[in-house]
């Protein structure tokens, strides 16, 4: 009798931080809408295979990487190799008193969360200023908020991914100047992108 089939190896987030990386790009080009990024990154975050993976950039121009980057390629691995051991930050927290919600925002956000380069708040509050001539902020937050103050003459256009949360861009997001993409990803919180001296939503509401 003929074995059957053996079932496909499962990825880590290592291959999704390489997929993830590819939609941002597609988005950033305009190849994708912000709600079509959005859509592809959950899934990628929530991918086990490498065929979920393939299927999210089967339609987008070939990842380009930066001039300081080695090419990041998510490949399957070796039926001989074993299945991947790198633990997600969601899977090293288990044991712990977030619960099952916030281990499932963490496994979905991914690395994001943690290694944002401007700014992560992370149960707390945090405030991220755009420098002149910055032409790009990212910034993380879990169970927290992030308030990014715009100059004025400066444009910001939100993107990235939060769930169980909002990205509120009023002020900052009109008017003429160049332009700062404000990269914003996380759960179970709030990103406010203002301009100096703008009240935040919540000061708004209260008044």
């Amino acid at each position: 009798m003929d074995e059957p089939p053996r079932p496909e190896l499962r990825i880590g987030d290592r291959e999704r931080r390489a997929v993830d990386a590819h939609l941002q790009q597609a988005h950033a080009d305009g190849v994708l809408t912000l709600s079509e990024y959005d859509e592809r990154a959950a899934q990628c975050w929530a991918a086990r295979t490498q065929s979920d993976l393939d299927e999210l950039v089967r339609d987008l121009p070939p990842y380009r990487p930066g001039p300081d980057e080695e090419p990041t390629v998510a490949v399957a691995a070796p039926e001989s190799a074993p299945a991947p051991t790198e633990k997600s930050l969601g899977q090293r927290i288990g044991g712990s008193l977030v619960g099952v919600a916030a281990i499932g925002a963490l496994i979905f956000v991914g690395s994001h969360v943690v290694t944002a380069d401007d700014g992560a708040a992370i149960f707390g509050n945090r405030q991220i200023t755009v420098a002149p001539g910055q032409e790009r902020v990212e910034v993380g937050m879990l169970f927290g908020s992030v308030d990014v103050v715009v100059p004025d003459g400066v444009r910001a256009r939100p993107t990235g991914a939060v769930i169980f949360g909002s990205t509120d861009c009023a002020l900052a997001c009109t008017g003429q100047g160049t332009e700062v993409v404000v990269d914003a990803t996380g759960a179970f919180g709030s990103v406010d992108i203002l301009r100096p001296g703008e009240p935040e939503p919540d000061d708004d509401d209260d008044d």
